[in-house]
């Protein structure tokens, strides 16, 4: 678990994700759109991953992938995100880590 929450805390914007998984690749593209550009840990590519996951199942995230992290906090996994922004509530969370382009 410290492992988890030492790299979600690491950039302002952590997605853990999982290599071969679609909803990744769609919040992935998501924050791209968006002008962010999160720290990706691909959890299936490091030796320690089932044991992060297995720490993100217990800090709350309902499937261990996408599990999204903004300013160090738990948002959630797809769902949690594709709502926050429908709703507007996303854009003003990724305000202070957008990439001036």
């Amino acid at each position: 678990m410290e492992k988890v929450t030492s790299l979600a805390s690491e950039k302002g914007v952590v997605l853990f994700s999982k290599s071969s998984c679609c909803m990744c690749y769609a919040v992935k593209i998501l924050f791209q759109e968006l002008g962010v550009t999160p720290m990706v840990h691909e959890i299936d590519q490091d030796p320690e991953g089932w044991e992060m996951e297995k720490a993100l199942k217990r800090l709350g995230c309902n499937g261990p992938v996408p599990a999204i992290f903004i300013g160090g906090k738990l948002v959630g996994s797809t769902n949690e995100v594709m709502s926050l922004h429908l709703g507007g509530g996303l854009l003003p969370m990724l305000k202070p880590y957008k990439t001036l382009c």
